[in-house]
């Protein structure tokens, strides 16, 4: 007996439903729709590796979730493929980056956060083109972006979208890697595309300029030298032999996607979301450490930095004014914060007024 979606397309007609999911996805504003199987049995078995060696640090909920990640059917009971898509974020008007890296004095903010909160951005567009497949296909289908235990890059290699760059990130050969990927678990068994090949070639640009020495070999992270991951995901103290190394970095790091040839094809973000705010693009470090916690909170209601909280956030510029040129202005900052409430942001204004002691 042949089962019939709900506006009467054979169940047998997956692939022009595919292409049609394909269509509606670049009408939201995606780049690149893609779909792949839900076999990741080599993923999983790096990614086992991978927490057994503790490079996952303080994340614990990577370790919870264990081998969920790599078995989406686990996730999402009855998921027989996985539609992977992917969005630009590099907005337009942001300041050279190279130009903010290199003024010790400025603030670096990871280009993917200077705008509004992705993960808001990609749900919506994502529930939209799931609303439009159920309504099609009378099926089951869940929205993921980087919200649930997911092995995302690996699904989008699977889809297409790209390959695994030797620094982790998912790469495409038009648009490098300034992209957010989405993903929406479905139980038809739509035809899958072929994974794309790797084109990395001999280059390590990644590895050699990472400032952590984060990248231990190609395709290996150690999460806990990463920058994004010590200005974003660690909530305690910064180690101090990696302090130094973070430079004006004051939440992420985008050192390995900079150096990346392919990036030369990526194209800037037409989403209007995605927009520098707050001139987070170019900005003093002092004038950021200013900000009280009511500031805070306003400057980043619907930002992606707003969830590291305002603690974390002076820990994080603290470490970067104490790598700061040497100023009044910088040591009459870090003054003001020397009797903060928060023993940990105490401890991280010390270590940077006697790095400008020794000056």
């Amino acid at each position: 007996m042949i089962r019939v979606m709900q506006n009467g397309i054979p169940q047998s007609d997956y692939g022009a439903l595919a292409a049609r999911i394909k269509t509606w996805g670049r009408v939201l504003g995606f780049q690149a729709v893609g779909i792949s199987d839900t076999r990741l049995e080599a993923a999983e078995a790096h990614l086992l590796q991978w927490l057994a060696q503790g490079h996952h640090g303080a994340m614990d909920y990577m370790a919870k979730h264990g081998a969920k990640r790599a078995r989406p059917a686990e996730l999402v009971p009855g998921t027989l493929r996985v539609i992977s898509l992917r969005m630009n974020y590099y907005p337009e008007q942001a300041k050279d980056t190279h130009e903010v890296l290199a003024d010790g004095s400025r603030a670096f903010v990871s280009r993917y956060a200077l705008g509004r909160d992705y993960h808001k951005v990609l749900r919506n567009r994502l529930e939209k083109l799931a609303q439009q497949i159920r309504a099609e296909a009378g099926c089951q289908c869940r929205v993921f972006t980087d919200s649930a235990p997911v092995l995302e890059v690996e699904l989008a290699q699977k889809a297409h979208l790209g390959w695994r760059g030797k620094h982790t990130l998912l790469l495409s050969r038009e648009q490098g890697s300034w992209f957010f990927l989405g993903e929406i678990y479905i139980d038809l068994p739509l035809p899958v595309d072929a994974p794309q090949d790797n084109h990395c070639g001999t280059c390590q640009a990644c590895l050699d300029i990472c400032p952590t020495q984060a990248i231990t070999a190609p395709y290996q992270l150690d999460a806990r030298r990463c920058i994004s991951y010590l200005t974003i995901e660690l909530k305690g103290s910064i180690p101090i032999e990696l302090r130094p190394l973070i430079g004006n970095r004051i939440y992420g790091c985008d050192d390995c996607q900079l150096v990346c040839p392919w990036n030369r094809f990526a194209q800037k973000t037409v989403e209007p979301d995605f927009a520098v705010r707050n001139g987070l693009d170019d900005v003093a470090l002092t004038e950021l450490f200013a900000w009280d916690e009511t500031a805070f909170a306003a400057r980043f209601a619907g930002s992606p930095i707003h969830r590291i909280g305002h603690e974390q956030w002076l820990r994080n510029i603290a470490v970067a004014l104490g790598n700061a040129p040497a100023s009044t202005a910088v040591i009459e900052a870090l003054h003001t914060r020397a009797q903060h409430s928060s023993a940990l942001v105490r401890e991280h204004v010390e270590w940077a007024l006697q790095r400008h002691s020794r000056v």
